[in-house]
């Protein structure tokens, strides 16, 4: 008898049967994009996307990369996108490192003895950040496009972190408020593209999801003394979403021997989908810091 369809539908009511996706430890059904070249990869790439978003905008990041024979992955964190679970909702922010964890074993699984790198944004540069401090040894490099490396400080003052955690154990349900769109980038269309990309969270932010990020937040502040693997730091200076100040925390208080910072004057947030010449030139950054930390080839060897 023929093997009974998997039942198992996205969000937004597609049968995983027909998309890439994974498993996790919960047996929720995550989604995944792939970018994988045409010769053999010379290293594996992880791309882990912010909050509220999708895997979906970094295929200019995984073409690019794709390019230099790189093979790129990502998924859908749970409650995003086309994977399973409550929106923008975690029980511990440990899920998303765990699963980053699963994904790369997998990869590696397919692809031994090649050099892992990360790629983080936003709550995607957090995830990262914890992800290779789990396994200091296993990462090449890890690059970081406005990492949520500390909460911002304005909107997260002594007093209404008080609130919050108070509110976390009355009402964890309860909204703080929305992701505001116009401060992601200072490129209007991208800003469009964001408001009307139906794969976007456009709800507002639960308390005990705050609550996960400002631990995170605090997690990685006390490994930053611990941190020897080398990372990239990229950061605009009016960013209002993520602090630029927890960046420069971890370029300075980080005991790595490869390390950079660079910083974006008048740049928002997704430096990826900032104006075109500062798009341009993270791509550029990236894609060279990655290109430096790789293996020779037999023919650049020869």
């Amino acid at each position: 008898m023929p093997e009974p369809e998997d039942p198992r539908r996205t969000p937004q009511g597609v049968s995983y049967a027909e998309l890439k996706h994974f498993v996790n430890a919960d047996g929720q059904h995550l989604f995944c994009r792939y970018w994988e070249p045409d010769a053999p990869p010379r290293a594996l790439v992880f791309v882990a996307h912010g909050a509220g978003e999708h895997c979906g905008p970094y295929d200019e990041i995984g073409r690019t990369l794709k390019e230099q024979s790189l093979l790129v992955f990502a998924h859908d964190h749970v409650g995003h996108g086309q994977s399973e679970g409550d929106r923008m909702n975690i029980k511990d922010f440990q899920v998303f490192v765990r699963d980053s964890l699963q994904h790369i074993d997998l990869m590696k699984g397919r692809h031994p003895g090649l050099p892992i790198f990360i790629i983080g944004h936003s709550m995607g540069g957090a995830i990262s950040i914890l992800t290779a401090c789990a396994r200091p040894n296993d990462f090449a490099g890890v690059a970081l496009i406005a990492p949520m490396v500390r909460v911002n400080p304005e909107s997260a003052t002594p007093f209404k972190v008080f609130l919050a955690k108070v509110a976390n154990h009355i009402v964890p349900s309860l909204s703080l408020g929305f992701i505001k769109s116009k401060w992601i980038s200072r490129d209007q269309t991208q800003v469009e593209a964001y408001d009307t990309d139906e794969l976007n969270h456009h709800g507002g932010m639960r308390v005990s999801f705050a609550m996960q990020l400002i631990g995170a937040s605090e997690r990685i502040e006390r490994e930053i003394p611990a941190i020897t693997w080398p990372f990239l730091l990229l950061h605009g200076d009016v960013d209002k979403l993520c602090d630029i100040g927890g960046s420069q925390m971890m370029f300075d208080k980080a005991p790595s021997a490869d390390k950079k910072i660079k910083v974006y004057d008048g740049a928002y947030h997704a430096l990826h989908h900032e104006l075109p010449e500062t798009a341009a030139s993270v791509l550029k950054e990236v894609t060279g810091w990655i290109s430096e930390r790789l293996p020779a080839s037999p023919s650049q060897g020869s």
